[in-house]
Formats: structure tokens, C-alpha cells, sequence
């Protein structure tokens, strides 16, 4: 079968690799579609310190079931599923208290096991331990449910900065989470949802799809004096940086209202990851802000079925449909800003 392998930053190869076998606790799938996220861009241009090459890459994955292990019940060939990428332990006490996303223990494919862009792959036992082998809906293609993922991450973002009816949100980042935080903020009821962007032709293409309130370039206006002058000069309920942007996280102090909550939902590069904080703001207008790692397996069952209902609609944010001979081509759309979610097809 063919498979996308990272050997080492900058060295990705389509290569051919003999069809995986599962264990006996295990399911092997049929991949019908993973989706590429800018986490891909970083591990090809840098690698992972989880990641131990050689590694098939890809974490947005949904399929068939072709085969299962000796000791599998509840699933059968011809099945459709989604796959989780994040894997809790289950076991630990973050995870016994509900807090699967901050597991000290998690393990994720595509990083410490062989990941989706490939003909067939092997879910491991790690994931049906807690879960996190998904149905698909019915009346959900493959594409969309590739996508379940990067939404429970969102869903899990929303939930911990209590994103709901009549808020006034700020979605900083105009790339596919941050066109999934304008759709699920719209679906919780929020009042205004306005999208920012330094790049222009970014942000007219989320915007085209997603069709937030007000539509801001940073690159054009002061970000700040613009979200106060949509507020009323109140400042926006919730803030949230879908971006890997310290100043992003920065300017977030200066728009939100009293009581207001801002998710840090994007992590920075490595080499700068402090960013400036006015204390006496956060402490004088009572500011909550909130990280957000990651999505629990039952964040992505959720996911599932909000895309299901069409709360939550996704089909037209993937904008390109690839073949895995062309899955490298994927990285450097991804990169340059020319898409919103490209979806890798087996």
C-alpha cells in the first residue's frame, strides 16, 4: 500500500509499505479520508519530540472497517468510523476525574502510532480502551467526519471559555479552526461573532464561507479600536486566538468586556511562548482566561453529531480534495493560506 512518512524535517516520502495487521485487540480500517491541519506544516518542517521516525503521518482520519481482532466485539467489516487522535490513558487521575484532555499519559496517532494518510491503517486498542472509535452518521460522508476532530477541539475550546447565548465573540485566525469557532459560536446562540486576520486574502476566504458579522485585517485597522467601536465601546464577551500569535493573546486583554473570557486556544512557537500580561486588568474587570488542549473522546462523539444535525455544517470548508499521490502538495496549500481544510482521500 502507499503511505506519507515522516523521516526527518523536511524528508516526507509517498512511499510503499506492506499492508498493517492488527492485533488481537485492534481494528484495521480502510482510510477514506484524513484532513491536514498546520500541525502537519510543523511536523514536516520540524518534526515532533513525540514523533519517532519513521512515522506515517496524519491524525484527522475516518474510514471503513475491513478487519477486526480476535478479541474485538461491537465492531464488524463495513463499518464507518472516526477515529480519535488524542488517546487518554483512561486510568490516571486527571482521567478518572473527567479531565481526559490533560492527560499526562496521552498518546496520539500519527505520532506514536502509524496515523491516517495511508491506503489502511490499524486503530490500536488504546483508542477502543476509552472509546474513541466513533460511527459515523448516517448522511455524513468520510470528508466530514475527517473533521469531527479539529471541531471537538473547538467544542472543547468553547466549552472551557463559556461561549453562549448573547455573547458578543472574537475569533482571532481565519484558518479551518478558526471558521469552526465562528460556526459553533453561531450554533451556541451567540449574539456577533466577529472574525480577525492579518492576511486579506485569508480572510476574505473564510469570511465568503463562514460569513461572520464583521470581517477585521489586521493589516489594514487597529484590531483593538475596531472591536470596541462594534462593541459600543463595551469590548467582546469572549476572545478567542486561533492563531500562534503572542500578540494576538496580548491585544485579547484590551477588547474584552468586564467579566469577559479569553481562550488562549492557540499555542505559541516554542522559542517565544511569553507574552506580556497587565495584571491589574485581568484583576480590576474580573477577566477569566482559559487554555484549551486538545479534545476527550467523547468531545469528538459530540463533534459527530453536530455536524450531523447541521449545527455545526463543515462540507464546504474542506475546499480541496487530494489523492494521497498528491497528499505533499496538501502541506504547502496548507501553508501558504490557499485553502481552508484540504482533505487527503486514499
Amino acid at each position: 500500500m502507499k503511505v506519507l512518512t515522516f523521516h526527518a524535517p523536511g524528508d516526507v516520502r509517498i512511499e510503499d509499505a506492506p499492508e498493517p495487521a492488527p492485533g488481537p485487540a485492534d481494528v484495521k480500517i480502510r482510510v477514506r479520508a484524513c484532513s491536514t491541519c498546520g500541525t502537519d506544516v510543523k511536523i514536516y518542517n520540524h518534526g515532533h519530540h513525540h514523533i519517532v521516525p519513521p512515522r506515517v503521518m496524519g491524525h484527522e482520519i475516518a474510514g471503513e472497517v475491513v478487519e477486526v481482532g480476535a478479541d474485538v466485539t461491537g465492531w464488524a467489516p463495513g463499518d464507518r468510523v472516526q477515529v480519535i487522535a488524542a488517546i487518554p490513558c483512561g486510568r490516571c487521575g486527571e482521567c478518572r476525574r473527567g479531565r481526559m484532555t490533560v492527560c499526562p499519559n496521552q498518546v496520539s496517532m500519527g505520532y506514536h502510532f502509524d496515523g491516517g494518510f495511508a491506503e489502511y491503517m490499524v486503530v490500536p486498542h488504546n483508542v477502543l480502551d476509552v472509546d474513541g472509535l466513533n460511527r459515523i452518521p448516517d448522511g455524513v460522508s468520510y470528508a466530514e467526519a475527517s473533521v469531527a476532530e479539529p471541531l471537538a477541539c473547538v467544542l472543547n475550546g468553547q466549552n472551557l471559555a463559556r461561549v453562549g447565548a448573547g455573547d458578543d465573540v472574537v475569533v482571532v485566525g481565519s484558518g479551518p479552526i478558526g471558521c469552526l469557532h465562528v460556526r459553533l459560536a453561531r450554533a451556541r446562540g451567540a449574539a456577533r461573532v466577529f472574525l480577525v486576520d492579518l492576511n486579506r486574502e485569508r480572510l476574505d476566504l473564510a469570511a465568503d464561507l463562514v460569513r461572520p458579522d464583521a470581517a477585521i485585517c489586521g493589516a489594514e485597522t487597529d484590531v483593538v479600536d475596531a472591536v470596541m467601536k462594534l462593541t459600543e465601546g463595551r469590548g467582546a464577551d469572549v476572545v478567542i486566538t486561533a492563531a500562534a500569535s503572542g500578540a494576538a493573546q496580548e491585544q485579547a486583554l484590551q477588547m474584552t468586556a468586564r467579566q469577559g473570557r479569553i481562550s488562549f486556544f492557540g499555542g505559541l512557537p516554542k522559542d517565544k511562548p511569553v507574552v506580556s500580561v497587565d495584571s491589574n486588568v485581568v484583576h480590576y474587570r474580573e477577566l477569566t482566561i482559559v487554555g484549551a488542549n486538545g479534545s476527550s473522546p467523547a468531545h469528538n462523539k459530540e463533534a459527530l453529531q453536530l455536524i450531523a444535525s447541521g449545527a455545526v455544517p463543515v462540507a464546504d470548508l474542506i475546499t480541496h480534495r487530494l489523492p494521497l499521490a498528491d497528499a505533499l502538495d496538501a502541506f504547502g496549500i496548507v501553508a501558504r493560506g490557499e485553502a481552508i481544510k484540504v482533505t487527503i482521500e486514499p
